[in-house]
């Protein structure tokens, strides 16, 4: 085999491609398409939660075009973390989805589901054993922080694919991937370079994200060789050019020159990229140096509270520039409200949009202050009655609170919306983001298979 074609109908399972895109994309006689159906990026709520961010019938759009598509043309289907976050509520999501389709449209298949989502317990061995290292910026964790989690998931690498290939699997549905993975692992089964085939997964694991103009919603195709690999967009409106796929490779990155992940690195000090056509790059010389020992990746969260938010505009040119002294004596007024009741336990901030509310979080910079401001003012506590208790009180003190040069006696605040507060609920944070080493790639990756008739 001198050549395995991959096609990557979009970034994010649900987010929608053209079909004159993915009709191109059909015309070239992929082998396998694959897809990346989640992310961390939305936050640790939806792993918590056990929730997906993308849409129920956005998603089964996306699997209704692609399931019959690859099953007519006899390739298979891969799909990585699954429902957006992996865990078993979120394969559960989708495995959902693929049964309806299936019934739907009257599809004959095999299905493999791979399961991602670790029990605490394993998790605990693990760390007595001496086999869970932190992440940067993460410290170690303990067996009291392993039991506050709701749920923990590991990234899987290749390998758990490769044996639902080599089972017969038409549709592959994992739980949390290695995003790369999803995209390599047939071109590895098949014999190809690593380092070459891993490269290109993280290239097309965004799709068309990777072109210029880029998107999120668009197809991208892959030709991998056994010395290189060209990446061609399928709509008419977008290019590649080597600007645009080095500066994705550089995506996501902490270090230019190696990609991490389950068993190894990608090499990419000797990476060249070459125009090949007006849309089509070429790229070589990416390698795989494996690591002495096999980790993979955790990702956990436990529930810190509940969360109610209020929104609010600012005109008055007095206020905003008073907004600091006014936000520091709001809290220093609700903090001495509810400490009376002997409540201390919460958190309470306004994020100022209009004055730094992206660009507060990072030291230095530049405080330019706009003539309009947006208030989010949000409170976390361990109830959600008590959230909006602490919301309500912040809220409504903001509103009448009296500075010099207040000409207005009505209120400080504009309210978009009716009710002011927005019960937002359950907030969770990651509090496991380490390195577990294990024997065998697939040992925690548990395969089931469904046979659709």
């Amino acid at each position: 085999m001198e050549e395995i074609r991959i096609l990557s109908p979009t970034a994010i399972l649900g987010y929608g491609f053209p079909m004159d895109s993915f009709v191109e994309g059909m015309k070239r006689k992929p082998h396998v398409i694959a897809v990346d159906a989640g992310s961390t990026d939305p936050g640790p709520y939806y792993l918590g939660a056990g929730k997906s961010f993308t849409d129920f019938n956005s998603v089964k759009r996306d699997l209704e075009i692609m399931i019959p598509a690859a099953i007519e043309a006899g390739i298979p289907v891969i799909i990585g973390t699954g429902g957006g976050s992996g865990g078993r509520p979120h394969v559960a999501f989708n495995l959902e989805i693929i049964r309806q389709i299936a019934e739907e449209k009257k599809l004959t298949f095999k299905l493999a589901v791979i399961q991602s989502e670790l029990d605490k317990e394993l998790i605990k061995q693990k760390l007595a054993d001496g086999d869970i290292e932190p992440l940067f910026p993460a410290e170690q964790i303990t067996a009291e922080e392993v039991d506050s989690c709701v749920r923990i998931v590991a990234q899987m690498g290749e390998e758990p694919f490769i044996n639902a290939l080599n089972e017969g699997a038409n549709v592959i549905l994992a739980g949390r991937s290695y995003d790369p993975s999803v995209f390599a692992a047939l071109a590895i089964k098949e014999g190809f370079d690593r380092g070459l085939a891993i490269h290109l997964g993280k290239i097309l694991e965004c799709a068309s994200i990777a072109a210029t103009p880029g998107s999120g919603s668009d197809c991208m195709f892959g030709y991998l060789h056994k010395d290189d690999f060209v990446l061609e967009p399928l709509s008419p409106l977008r290019k590649c050019t080597t600007l645009s796929v080095a500066a994705h490779t550089l995506y996501e990155k902490t270090n230019p020159y190696m990609l991490p992940g389950p068993g190894g690195a990608i090499d990419l000090y000797g990476a060249t990229f070459t125009q090949l056509t007006e849309n089509t790059v070429q790229v070589k010389g990416s390698k795989f140096v494996p690591t002495e020992e096999y980790f993979v990746k955790l990702e956990g969260v436990k529930k810190v509270g509940y969360r109610t938010i209020s929104v609010a505009g600012v005109k008055d040119p007095v206020m905003i520039d008073k907004i600091d002294d006014i936000v520091q004596s709001v809290k220093a007024r609700v903090k001495d409200n509810f400490e009376a009741y002997g409540i201390t336990d919460f958190f309470l901030d306004f994020k100022i949009y209009g004055k730094n509310g992206v660009m507060g979080l990072f030291p230095g910079a530049d405080n330019r202050t706009a003539h309009e401001l947006c208030i989010v003012i949000e409170a976390v506590a361990d109830t959600q009655e008590r959230a909006d208790t602490i919301c309500g009180f912040a809220r409504s003190t903001m509103l009448h609170f009296g500075y010099e040069g207040r000409i207005s006696t009505a209120g400080n605040l504009a309210f978009p919306f009716s009710p002011s507060d927005c019960k937002v609920g359950e907030v969770y944070e990651f509090n496991v983001y380490h390195l577990m080493k294990v024997d065998n790639p697939s040992e925690y990756f548990p395969v089931e298979y469904i046979e659709f008739k």
